[in-house]
């Protein structure tokens, strides 16, 4: 009966933990060969990532049928609202994960995420466009996952999907995360400051150009102008929150930590693909670099979660 009062408050968060999980199995495969990572490596966190998918999708079923007011709290809140569709991604990118290995289950796993990630676009703008709560101050990074995730979706799209429904996610993802990106700014600089336990959030502004890079180049296949602008940005921004990193280690751990995860994972692999299509060593060098910290920050938040679990039971996610 412990266990399922803790699942009542179970966050819809928690997802962000698979997305963290997935894109780490993404950074080995791409940049892990330069640290004696072969493909073995990928494949055993991708494993992880699934089961811990798995689990945290039960557990939260669970929470669905029997506290269906906590999951209806969740869903009117002006902030956790964001975090629905980390469930839809965690599907994109276990596609993603999957696909040289199991391309039919890849195929499965991105035609129901890039479903349910189409529908949650829709429902979220539409209580955003029709609100009567919302205030600047409840803008966050965190806003970018619902619409600006579709970015994320050519990646294995290309490969499973047809051509133009990658161009389609691509597309609604990259133009809305400028709308974002220039709302997220002038609320931060303007407003009130983030809560200090979603200051990690600020990590999400990395996200939306590394994935947009390595959507770009999945849907042309070539480095041109554009997609030096997307990987610059992301790279400006990547330096931007690092030297902040004293500030961001003195902040209390929560779930919101798992927001380093997935976004350093990304313009891990960016700075991947930008080695190998321009042949500098440069980019493998900072590739290199990122994945090291990268397996470190995961180290990290794998080890704090546990521990937070084991204190707080599910409940860990709000810190």
């Amino acid at each position: 009966m412990a266990v399922l009062g803790e699942l009542e408050r179970l966050p819809v968060s928690v997802f962000s933990v698979v997305m963290g999980l997935t894109g780490l199995a993404l950074a080995v495969r791409s940049a892990g060969g330069d640290l004696g990572m072969g493909s073995g490596a990928g494949l055993a966190v991708t494993l992880v990532a699934s089961v811990v998918f798995v689990a945290l999708s039960a557990l939260y079923v669970i929470k669905l049928m029997r506290f269906r007011a906590a999951v209806a709290a969740e869903w009117s809140h002006p902030v956790k609202l964001s975090f629905f569709p980390t469930f839809s991604i965690s599907l994109i990118l276990l596609a993603a994960a999957w696909l040289p290995h199991a391309p039919g289950l890849a195929r499965y796993l991105i035609l129901a995420g890039s479903s349910l990630q189409l529908l949650l676009t829709v429902v979220v703008l539409s209580t955003w466009l029709y609100h009567t709560r919302f205030e600047i101050q409840h803008s966050n990074p965190a806003w970018f996952i619902p619409v600006v995730g579709n970015i994320v979706m050519p990646i294995p799209g290309v490969q499973l999907m047809s051509a133009e429904t990658s161009w389609f996610f691509f597309s609604v993802g990259l133009v809305f995360w400028i709308l974002l990106f220039a709302l997220l700014f002038y609320r931060i600089i303007f407003h009130t400051p983030l809560a200090e336990k979603l200051m990690p959030t600020f990590f999400i502004f990395i996200a939306p150009p590394a994935v947009g890079f390595i959507a770009y180049l999945s849907l042309t296949g070539s480095l041109d102008p554009f997609a030096r602008v997307l990987y610059y940005t992301a790279l400006f921004l990547t330096l931007l929150l690092l030297v902040q990193l004293p500030r961001f280690s003195r902040i209390a751990f929560s779930l919101a930590w798992w927001a380093y995860s997935f976004p350093l994972a990304a313009i891990t692999v960016a700075s991947s693909q930008m080695a190998a299509h321009t042949g500098l060593p440069l980019f493998r060098i900072i590739a290199d670099g990122l994945l090291a910290f990268l397996l470190l920050v995961v180290g990290v938040l794998v080890v704090r979660t546990a521990a937070a679990t084991r204190r707080h039971g599910l409940a860990l996610a709000e810190g």
